[in-house]
């Protein structure tokens, strides 16, 4: 029976007593997420497959309007959006950052393995150097071309449909 997707959120503070429970390795990525595509399904699952347990930390609202989307960004609040990724069944644990990058919250977790999207350049990352530093692997899963949230959104401004 699989777990339900409120039960697979995580406040921070609770992250030491949830992350007691997970099978390791621990598999780490984080982002806005905000309109769930068939390139997160795809990613999300590819990330999954590196370890036994995935833990996605979402941006809050607060942390993705300064990323410098748009102001109509996030679409959905973090709530929705926690409980939507959960909802998969590649997922986990769900927590929140409210900084501009995972930073503080990778250090907690101490993942096995980092994964982003593929347009980082991991090496260039401050995330990528910490999780190396315990021993961790950091890498990058190539996008689903033609795929992105921010395309979508464009496309509904512009009255288009699926496609």
């Amino acid at each position: 029976m699989n777990p339900s997707p409120d039960s697979k959120l995580c406040l921070p503070d609770e992250l030491p007593a949830r992350l007691a429970t997970l099978p390791r390795p621990w598999v780490f990525t984080n982002g806005v997420f905000d309109l769930l595509h068939r390139g997160h399904v795809q990613y999300l699952h590819q990330a999954s497959q590196l370890g036994a347990s995935l833990i996605v930390a979402l941006n809050t609202d607060r942390s993705a309007r300064g990323l410098g989307k748009g102001p109509e960004r996030p679409i959905n609040t973090e709530l929705d959006r926690a409980l939507v990724i959960a909802g998969l069944g590649s997922v986990a644990l769900v927590t929140f950052f409210d900084e501009p990058t995972p930073v503080a919250l990778l250090a907690r977790v101490r993942p096995d393995v980092y994964v982003k999207g593929g347009d980082y350049d991991m090496d260039t990352l401050a995330e990528t150097a910490l999780v190396r530093g315990w021993g961790g692997r950091s890498l990058a899963i190539p996008f689903v071309d033609g795929y992105s949230t921010t395309r979508l959104v464009k496309r509904m401004a512009a009255g288009g449909g699926a496609a």
